[in-house]
């Protein structure tokens, strides 16, 4: 079942306002999630989480939810109301309008949990009488029960075994109408939802609704008293039990002495609850009373609407209960109580101990150096929701918080922060300074490496001999106007689209034999020279070579025809026949004597002829 709270980590704000206001710790804080999570089995259900919250984002489980399903099922459906709502409701001007308002919700049957209180008081007044030296701490307040099972489970033989007053409402209901007879509670406590879903079979709630939700329903179904007739709660009807929101109200209802001198229990209300149930436990054999115990008045529950005020809603509860007695029948009263006597009130109560183990405490020393925490540890402002600072360092070593929580670290973190961001800063400005200075000398290079690429193709266009640079792909990167020339007129209409050729396809424009050339450098990344090729039927010279290993070659090829380069070629080739033959001449020199030296001379007179002249 969904749990009773939860949080809406959309709108918490982390504020950690609940977790200062939880008094058993059940609101943790995560490293990784900045919003607290509320741990169900550590929740006693007191709603002070949702009362501090100031983001409205804590969600109660909804109670009318579960009462539509009731009674769209067309089961007949018992209201049991709280003595609580002679406070809850001034606004209404007669309690009998008010029942005439819950009947036209649906309900078959409004019964009021004053006569359940009534019930229950009279086992209280035995238990007081007969407790032979044993000491109780009353079970009436669902959040003191769950305190007590949950962190103080040695203590559960010790709670009244005395069913709650609506349990003992809805058996008389029960007996009554039927055992099929669905009753829904109209509580002023949120804890009434966790309380309800423990109850065993035979003990059943169906719905708990809260004082806040039945205005809500009322203002949903346009319910209003001044459209309807007076109508009386369903017997049997409750007296003194209208008491019991009060806090010593289940005395008064059991006839119990309250006198100071003589009264043999003690009742506490308020957050006092925690440390009188650890005085019941240390000092009970001195103290030798039963303690009444309310977290809070049920008639200023955290069901009921807030911002009330508490003597007005006693005072009102008081005139409520002195307008019944003019019309209120003692005798089918006291026959009422007889009849139902024997329903059974008994209860047992469950070991749920949610205490944690402590942590070891070279593990809570360390978490506090961290903190920075020194001196007494007893001691601490209390902004992040812990007595102390010892206990709030012991909570972070459960898991429970997180350090951030403590206002001086994240406050001296926060300085840290800009202290390091501060010089951060100042490291940022001087490398922005670093950065445009750079950039600056990068713009220069830039502009002067654009000069050069342009005094390079320039030059590279004006370059007797055909030059072309491709990519792996053998698309032109790059081609000077004598390679445009050279290749004919397809190249050249395409250059007047695409100028210079820039990602045409070579394989296209040349032959594959030519072609292949590139593709052979490109996979080996070797060079090569002046190999001698036949293009549009006359003679080039071409040299392949690698600028990119096989990513990008370039190409230069020269016209052999051309009287610069017959000459040059002349001179090359004629300079290679004498390399070659020299060795031989010098071999069989000594045969031929003065002969050799006369071709040498010969030779280098035909090489000098051909150079060009200075």
């Amino acid at each position: 079942m969904e749990p009773v709270v939860k949080i809406d980590q959309e709108k918490c704000t982390a504020c950690y306002a609940c977790v200062r206001s939880c008094p058993v710790k059940a609101i943790k804080v995560e490293p990784d999630r900045p919003a607290p999570m509320i741990i169900p089995d550590r929740c006693i259900g007191c709603g002070n989480c949702h009362a501090a919250c100031g983001e409205d984002a804590i969600i109660i489980r909804d109670g009318k939810t579960d009462l539509r399903k009731l009674l769209k099922q067309g089961e007949e459906v018992t209201a049991l109301l709280d003595p609580s709502i002679a406070g809850e409701f001034p606004d209404i001007t007669d309690y009998r309008k008010f029942v005439s308002m819950v009947r036209k919700l649906g309900f078959r049957f409004v019964n009021e949990v004053a006569f359940g209180v009534e019930l229950v008081a009279a086992e209280y007044r035995k238990l007081v009488d007969d407790s032979k030296g044993k000491y109780y701490l009353f079970s009436n307040c669902p959040i003191s029960v769950m305190y007590v099972e949950k962190y103080k489970p040695e203590l559960t033989r010790n709670l009244a075994p005395i069913m709650p007053p609506v349990v003992a409402t809805a058996r008389v209901v029960r007996q009554k109408y039927g055992n099929d007879m669905r009753v829904a509670y109209i509580s002023p406590l949120i804890a009434s939802k966790q309380e309800a879903v423990r109850l065993a079979e035979d003990e059943k709630i169906d719905a708990v609704l809260t004082f806040i939700e039945l205005r809500e329903l009322f203002s949903e179904y346009k319910i209003d008293e001044k459209n309807l007739e007076y109508s009386e709660f369903d017997n049997p009807i409750g007296y003194l039990g209208s008491l019991f929101p009060l806090s010593s109200g289940i005395l008064e209802a059991a006839g119990i002495e309250q006198r100071v001198l003589s009264s043999k229990v003690i009742t506490v209300e308020g957050d006092l609850v925690f440390d009188s149930i650890r005085e019941f436990e240390e000092d009970i054999t001195t103290i030798k009373s039963h303690f009444n115990i309310f977290y809070k008045e049920f008639i200023m529950g955290r069901g009921t609407s807030p911002n009330a005020r508490k003597w007005l809603r006693r005072s009102q509860l008081i005139r409520y209960l002195n307008k019944r007695e003019k019309t209120f029948d003692q005798e089918a009263h006291d026959k009422a109580l007889l009849e139902y006597s024997g329903i059974g009130l008994t209860r047992s109560f469950r070991n749920d101990d949610q205490r944690m183990e402590a942590p070891p405490a070279e593990e809570v020393e360390k978490i506090q150096a961290e903190l920075r925490k020194h001196g007494d540890q007893e001691r601490g402002c209390g902004a992040c929701g812990y007595r102390s600072c010892h206990e709030f360092a012991v909570a972070i070593a459960q898991g429970l918080a997180v350090p951030e929580m403590c206002n001086f670290y994240a406050s001296r973190n926060t300085m840290d922060h800009i202290q390091s961001l501060k010089i951060s800063n100042e490291k940022l400005a001087q490398a922005q300074v670093a950065l445009k200075e750079s950039e600056q000398i990068a713009q220069k290079e830039k502009e002067s490496a654009r000069e050069a690429s342009e005094i390079t193709r320039t030059m590279l266009q004006k370059l007797p001999s055909a030059v072309v640079i491709l990519d792996e792909t053998l698309k032109v990167i790059q081609a000077n106007e004598s390679l445009i020339g050279l290749l004919g007129e397809e190249a050249m209409e395409i250059n007047e689209v695409v100028p210079g050729l820039t990602g045409a396809d070579l394989k296209t424009l040349l032959p594959y034999n030519i072609h292949n050339l590139f593709t052979y450098v490109l996979a080996n990344n070797e060079n090569i020279t002046d190999r001698d090729i036949l293009l549009n039927e006359k003679q080039y010279s071409i040299s392949v070579f690698v600028i990119r290993k096989q990513k990008i070659v370039g190409a230069v090829i020269r016209d052999l025809s051309a009287p610069e380069v017959q000459k040059e070629e002349i001179v090359k080739r004629l300079t290679d026949v004498v390399d070659k033959n020299l060795s031989l001449v010098q071999q069989i020199g000594f045969i031929l004597g003065e002969g050799a030296s006369e071709t040498e001379r010969m030779l280098n007179s035909i090489i000098e002829s051909y150079k060009p002249k200075k």
